[in-house]
């Protein structure tokens, strides 16, 4: 992975730990639709995959019950939730190491990208990007792989010498559907069975083995 000239990264469970503000938020949501939900580690599950998704295929809810789920997920998450969050160790040094290298960053999360900003400059670590992507409030671009294609289209850089690293499953999916290779993360929330189900290229425990991937110390 050392002849990697991009490099992408998600954003929650990749560079943050997103659980509390998103768990809380989600719980927030579902007490509205009247859907209680206590046990926060119950709710890990929707870290990761498009906020409609989780909507619909955890508690059976119809398009139109997800949307306004989603509203009132964003009514506590745009003021409080955003910042609940937590730097994962490690990852500003590499961030600035992978700079140091010569590598472009970008970011390619299905958080919507205002929010993605705002987190990224919260914990001083936007500098190091190239680019910051996301998807957009109005639910386009949800899907990993229509960030990641996105973050394609702003580079003039061979395929093989991209890589996405994720921490679920969806990072996996989009980096394949663009033909790129793809590290998973297992400090994250998806887990090796999930990485060797979906074919991601390479799958690392820690943060200092990820810097050991992309950039051999």
């Amino acid at each position: 992975m050392k002849n990697k000239q991009l490099i992408l990264f998600d954003l929650d469970g990749t560079l943050t730990d997103p659980k509390e503000g998103i768990t809380k938020s989600f719980r927030f949501a579902l007490e509205k639709l009247g859907y209680p939900e206590e046990d926060l580690d119950e709710l890990e599950k929707v870290i990761g995959p498009p906020l409609w998704d989780s909507f619909q295929d955890y508690y059976g809810m119809t398009r139109e019950q997800a949307d306004l789920g989603v509203q009132y997920y964003r009514e506590r998450y745009r003021d409080v939730g955003k910042f609940e969050n937590i730097l994962i160790e490690g990852i500003p040094e590499l961030l600035w190491e992978l700079k140091a290298a010569g590598k472009q960053l970008a970011l390619a999360t299905s958080k919507p990208t205002d929010y993605s900003i705002e987190i990224l400059q919260h914990f001083e670590i936007d500098q190091p990007f190239d680019q910051m992507i996301g998807s957009n409030l109005d639910g386009t671009r949800i899907n990993k792989d229509e960030s990641i294609q996105h973050v394609l289209s702003l580079f003039d850089i061979p395929a093989e010498n991209i890589v996405m690293i994720g921490d679920r499953k969806h990072d996996i999916i989009g980096a394949k559907a663009h033909g790129i290779d793809s590290i998973g993360v297992l400090f994250g929330y998806g887990s090796r069975q999930e990485f060797e189900q979906h074919g991601a290229t390479i799958i690392v425990e820690t943060v200092d083995e990820l810097k050991q991937v992309l950039l051999g110390s």
